[in-house]
């Protein structure tokens, strides 16, 4: 592909995440943008210009299902932003995939699939294989802090003998369907009972920690995982929530993994309203040993906004299939 060759490129799911993205895509010179997706009937019809605020999206409809955009045009990418779990996600992805189009999503469980449900992860690569089209996932947290950033540092090591990794996050800025999401107004038990339900928390974390094992070829068994409520100790208040003392303001989870009998993988992830000195850290356990500390942390949204559109360019230069990070060139600015 020439420099100079514009990527065509449409959005699908049109939430926060979802419009960030495409605003941010259309001020590539390097894009063209032929419209969204959405099942919403809300936005349904309605000018993604109207939707974004941006003027040079105007004229641009949004679609409610795939077909009705391919009638119009293909686009060579698609920036998925919809869910979380696997198989909802390759439900979605597969017509696109079908067609020869490449994904970049932010699907939390498509960022180690395999991991997930290696059946249906062959499925979907060899059907990318057979059309010619690419699917990804990425983001920041999985897709970077936690995962391809660690794996990138251990490029300098001779040994290596454990990887642990810190992130602390200040939730009280986020947007609020990630208040919602780390349990915010709801008491300590109730966090307790639906995270074990799968229905709160944070997604990705043993993925993180799996792809992580996958890249040092450490043969992990078994992945343990835990999370427990933050409870305010004080009153806060954000533009969504307002967290009385003693109720839960956020988590904290936790995922590890032994290698014959020895720990050597953690992921520790606290992520609650006013978390004071918000940081990313990462210590690399080997010859040499490594400790880095991103003070302040990555931020989340926008950052991954920046790695959903940044992913475009270097996937279409890979080959057609199902495919992690690692298989990309280094990450970088687009």
């Amino acid at each position: 592909m020439k420099a100079t060759t514009k990527i065509s490129v449409a959005q699908f799911g049109l939430g926060p995440i979802g419009l960030e993205t495409i605003k941010f895509a259309a001020g590539k010179p390097w894009v063209e943008v032929l419209g969204g997706i959405d099942n919403d009937p809300a936005k349904v019809g309605r000018d993604l210009g109207e939707l974004t605020g941006l003027r040079r999206l105007r004229g641009l409809k949004v679609h409610g299902c795939l077909e009705d955009l391919d009638a119009i045009a293909r686009p060579d990418v698609i920036f998925h932003t919809a869910v979380s779990n696997l198989k909802d996600a390759a439900a979605q992805i597969e017509p696109m995939a079908r067609r020869g189009i490449s994904v970049v999503s932010s699907c939390e469980e498509l960022l180690f699939p395999r991991f997930r449900d290696p059946t249906l992860a062959a499925r979907l690569d060899r059907l990318c294989r057979k059309t010619g089209a690419r699917v990804i996932g990425t983001g920041v947290n999985p897709g970077f802090v936690m995962d391809l950033l660690p794996v990138c540092l251990t490029g300098v090591s001779r040994s290596v003998s454990g990887v642990h990794i810190q992130r602390v996050v200040d939730a009280s800025t986020r947007r609020e369907s990630l208040q919602r999401k780390i349990g915010c107004g709801m008491t300590p038990a109730e966090f307790r009972r639906r995270f074990n339900q799968g229905k709160v928390g944070h997604a990705g974390l043993k993925d993180s920690l799996a792809l992580i094992a996958h890249c040092l070829r450490w043969n992990v068994t078994q992945i343990v995982e835990s999370g427990d409520a933050v409870a305010a100790s004080h009153e806060i208040r954000t533009a969504f929530f307002q967290v009385k003392t003693g109720e839960t303001c956020g988590l904290h989870q936790h995922a590890e993994a032994r290698l014959r009998g020895k720990l050597r993988l953690t992921l520790d992830l606290k992520m609650y309203l006013d978390a004071p000195n918000p940081h990313d850290a990462i210590q690399i356990e080997g010859d040499p040993p490594l400790r880095v500390v991103i003070e302040n942390g990555v931020a989340g949204d926008q950052a991954t906004i920046a790695a959903l559109v940044n992913t475009a360019s270097r996937l279409l230069g890979a080959p057609p299939g199902l495919l992690l990070l690692t298989d990309l060139p280094a990450p970088r600015i687009a």
